[in-house]
């Protein structure tokens, strides 16, 4: 019976992953919502899925995987490293929902080429995040897997309902923000892959690359850090986004999933895009336009905001370490951008 019903899916038009893509496919993915319960305020289509609790604060839940040669490359990432930024790239989820995550469930899948101390390194990175972000390791699950390593990551958190933002609540005329700065992370992985590739040609006559100069970069590639204290601050100064949603695949992915939940367009600066000096090295030693990195580029972990003109403001008395680069403007008026040079670019067909 289970080969027929292989056969029989085989035979219809084969449309595969990677032409379609991974928003696509989730949202192809999302109409399979099982029995919805009355419990649930909000489901697929954010950071983190909104459970109403009986005692008043929200329960949020989300969950990330990370597969070895996808997600990272054990070649060039320290296990220790990999666990701290696991639990930073999980709680950032529920940072972007202006939450306060409280509990992590770790599943791993691990393939017997790995020893015992690799795996005690890996945990003792994730011990580490945990203390930084307040977090405690409740659980998980061990299993075996043939050649690559996997983990899952669940992690559990809460918001009081007066403070939940979403990705839908931005509204014509909204600042948008973003912390920190951007293009760090992908102008790290350059580099580690740069070095990787010669490591490979030069085999054992390659001497150990000295990555001092680099330090930085390869600092927000390897260990990236949630903003905790981005949501601390508007926590005591009252200030909730419009909307917001954490960076991990770049400045205009993560704008075009505020335009869509938001219904709007947006229209960018380029000329205030917060790019590091060190960042900026790395794209002109590659050759390379550092924009790229901060509009296409992932994993920083900072947060992309809208806000109203009071709201920056007030935030801008009481925090500097982020960045107003353009506005929330009518849906008909699509994605776009001013360059330096007073060139408007459209990413429209982006989205």
């Amino acid at each position: 019976m289970c080969w027929f019903f292989y056969i029989n899916t085989m035979s219809e038009e084969f449309i595969t992953i990677q032409s379609i893509g991974r928003k696509r496919l989730l949202d192809e993915l999302s109409v399979f919502k099982g029995k919805q319960q009355d419990s649930t305020i909000f489901g697929l289509g954010d950071d983190a899925a909104v459970i109403k609790h009986e005692k008043g604060s929200h329960i949020l839940l989300s969950t990330d995987t990370f597969v070895e040669g996808v997600d990272f490359d054990p070649s060039y990432t320290p296990f220790t490293h990999f666990g701290f930024k696991i639990i930073s790239a999980s709680v950032s989820d529920i940072y972007a929902m202006n939450g306060t995550p409280t509990s992590i469930m770790i599943n791993l899948a691990l393939p017997n080429r790995l020893s015992v101390q690799m795996v005690k390194d890996l945990y003792a990175g994730i011990d580490n995040a945990c203390k930084k972000y307040n977090v405690e390791v409740v659980g998980g699950d061990l299993t075996g897997n043939h050649n690559h390593m996997v983990i899952s990551v669940s992690v559990y958190g809460e918001v009081e309902p007066k403070n939940i933002t979403y990705r839908n609540g931005a509204k014509i005329g909204d600042a948008i923000c973003v912390t920190g700065d951007v293009g760090g992370a992908i102008a790290g992985l350059r580099i580690l892959m740069r070095e990787k590739k010669f490591w490979e040609q030069h085999g054992s006559d390659a001497i150990q690359p000295d990555l001092e100069d680099y330090k930085f970069v390869v600092q927000r590639q390897l260990m990236p850090e949630a903003r905790r204290e981005v949501i601390e601050e508007l926590g005591k100064n009252k200030i909730v986004p419009s909307s917001m949603i954490d960076i991990t695949q770049g400045i205009i992915n993560e704008l075009t999933e505020l335009c869509t939940s938001s219904n709007l367009g947006a229209y960018l600066y380029q000329a205030t895009l917060p790019i590091a000096i060190e960042t900026r090295h790395v794209a002109d030693e590659m050759e390379e336009d550092v924009d790229r990195y901060a509009l296409f580029g992932g994993e920083d972990l900072e947060l992309l905001f809208t806000l109203s003109e009071k709201q920056v403001e007030q935030l801008i008395k009481h925090f500097k370490d982020f960045t107003v680069i353009g506005r929330m403007t009518p849906k008909d008026e699509g994605l776009l951008m001013q360059t330096a040079e007073g060139d408007v670019v459209s990413f429209d067909d982006l989205s």
